[in-house]
């Protein structure tokens, strides 16, 4: 095994195929390694995020590599059958590269018995493995930019059904009705790790298959004289967050949660909350509602003007990093932060927002969490009375917070694929600055450099695990520095990541402002000490 860092909290384990890495992660979910946090496995890697307090990735690393991986998993019972039309219009393409007839390709993709063996890229994804070694084909030399959900399609030796319309690179070679990820479903995805799985071909089965309905969902009643603040304006969609989504990576969801955590948290401690309770992130300003109660608010992290219209029409001006006390009938305008992107808006006692697989953060790609906040939503406050402390009037910004223009330094950890990339390649990364491109967001922020990066050579990396702060480097050179709604597995080698003490700083660079990355050291592999 091979051991690679990620980042300060996170390493990859490289082993020898994919049986060693799904040997290993059972290993670890039998007998545990105290300080591990989450784990995400993949084609051949086992992404382990940890608690540097009680573990070292150099212990880890020493402890993992005495284990017997020699043990294979059992077979499971669950099978999930999947009624396909094989229509895919890459189906012909599939045949001409394999040699085979197109009756001959689907016989052999509907007589194999698959395994998920993980799941990643979008929530109930499941990356199928044990099909027929016949049908192993490379990705699309030209990405799709929209493949619709329910195509089934296969890449490499997995197969696997899109489960929303996203970007992708498979083979098409047919389509299914079944859902495979509905979060009122339990659990929301229908392919889960270890699953074994049969296609069969819909037309010829003759079988009629029934697709249940999701479940309604519970209409919420309001009462009229219920506190409210009711939008106005939200020229972009605030968005519920708190600090993350976790556990969820079994089912392909990763954390996602508040891009600037330590505004974050200082907007609770402004208005007295307990830690973690969901808060709004506003984008670059214009957010205006009018409040129908008495009301305490705060707001920290980019620094905009608030303004409150009291009924009588009178204005009064604040600041962030107070509390705000707010009477029925004010109107409470924020402007455009002078510098940074985003700001969090609280509200003391909490919204009354339901929590989505027990997190309260929208996570934009995988489209899961609260509905967006947009003008005419109200937003009914909670108004607990439970575990309030004091309102805070002290709180400052965590660091100093950059404007469009400004050129940013981030520390970066190298790997763990850096030595995928030339020397040259490497020293591009740090000696040039790279601007932030107007199709950044909370995905990740695209950058723009005079000189791309350049590999060693342009082979296809098996799917693994990224990470919050990964720079992933597609093949036009040009990277993407992935921020909290990044896809929980990725198929571009990643040349570093930010260290984790920058990422609420990466969370608010602005448009056109500069990036430098600085390396706090050399790549090396991490050791594997033995004693």
């Amino acid at each position: 095994m091979r051991f690679l860092p990620v980042s300060l909290t996170t390493i990859l384990v490289e082993a020898a195929d994919l049986d060693e890495t799904l040997a290993l992660f059972a290993s670890l979910q039998a007998e545990p390694v105290a300080g591990i946090a989450e784990m995400v496995p993949a084609a051949r890697t086992l992404m382990i995020r940890f608690q540097p307090e009680k573990v070292s990735a150099a212990e880890l690393a020493a402890r993992i590599g005495k284990r017997d991986l020699s043990v294979r998993i059992a077979p499971p019972e669950n099978l999930v059958e999947i009624p396909v039309r094989y229509d895919g219009e890459d189906l012909a393409d599939v045949a001409e590269l394999i040699g085979l007839s197109v009756e001959e390709v689907i016989r052999r993709h509907t007589e194999s018995e698959f395994t998920v063996a993980f799941c990643g890229f979008a929530p109930g994804f499941g990356y199928l493995v044990g099909g027929d070694t016949a049908l192993h084909v490379p990705r699309r030399k030209s990405p799709r930019t929209r493949i619709p959900a329910g195509s089934v399609a296969i890449a490499g030796a997995f197969s696997g059904v899109y489960p929303q319309a996203s970007p992708g690179g498979w083979q098409i070679i047919g389509t299914t009705p079944v859902k495979m990820w509905d979060i009122d479903r339990d659990p929301g995805a229908l392919f889960q790790p270890g699953y074994r799985v049969r296609f069969f071909d819909l037309e010829k089965s003759g079988k009629t298959v029934s697709i249940p309905a999701s479940a309604p969902r519970a209409e919420r009643n309001v009462a009229a004289d219920a506190p409210q603040f009711k939008v106005l304006a939200a020229p972009m969609p605030g968005l519920f967050q708190d600090l993350g989504r976790f556990g969820q990576t079994g089912q392909g969801v990763s954390a996602s949660g508040a891009l600037d955590r330590s505004a974050f948290n200082a907007v609770n401690r402004i208005v007295g909350n307990p830690a973690n309770t969901p808060a709004l992130e506003l984008t670059l300003g214009g957010f205006s509602f009018e409040s129908t109660a008495r009301a305490v608010i705060g707001l920290a992290g980019a620094p905009c003007p608030v303004t409150v219209r009291d009924a009588s029409g009178r204005e009064s001006g604040f600041e962030i990093h107070q509390p705000i006390s707010l009477e029925p009938g004010d109107v409470v305008t924020i402007g455009h932060p002078r510098k940074g992107m985003r700001s969090y808006l609280a509200v003391r006692g909490g919204f009354d927002v339901a929590p989505v697989l027990g997190s309260a953060a929208t996570d934009t790609l995988a489209v899961v969490g609260p509905e967006p906040v947009t003008a005419g939503t109200v937003l009914v406050l909670k108004d607990r009375k439970d575990g309030l402390t004091s309102v805070s009037t002290d709180e400052i910004s965590a660091f100093d917070l950059p404007s469009a223009g400004d050129v940013v330094t981030l520390d970066v950890v190298l790997g763990p694929r850096t030595d995928w990339f030339t020397q040259k390649g490497i020293e591009t990364l740090t000696a040039q600055l790279w601007q932030v491109t107007p199709e950044s967001n909370r995905v990740g922020i695209r950058l723009a450099g005079d000189t791309p990066l350049e590999r060693k050579d342009s082979a296809e990396l098996p799917s693994e695990g990224t990470a919050t702060g990964a720079i992933q480097v597609p093949h036009s050179g040009q990277p993407v520095l992935f921020l909290a709604d990044h896809p929980l597995t990725g198929g571009y080698p990643v040349i570093g990541a930010v260290a984790e003490y920058h990422l609420d700083l990466a969370g608010q660079i602005p448009i056109n402002a500069k990036i430098r990355f600085r390396p706090i050291g050399p790549f090396a592999d991490i050791a594997n000490r033995q004693e």
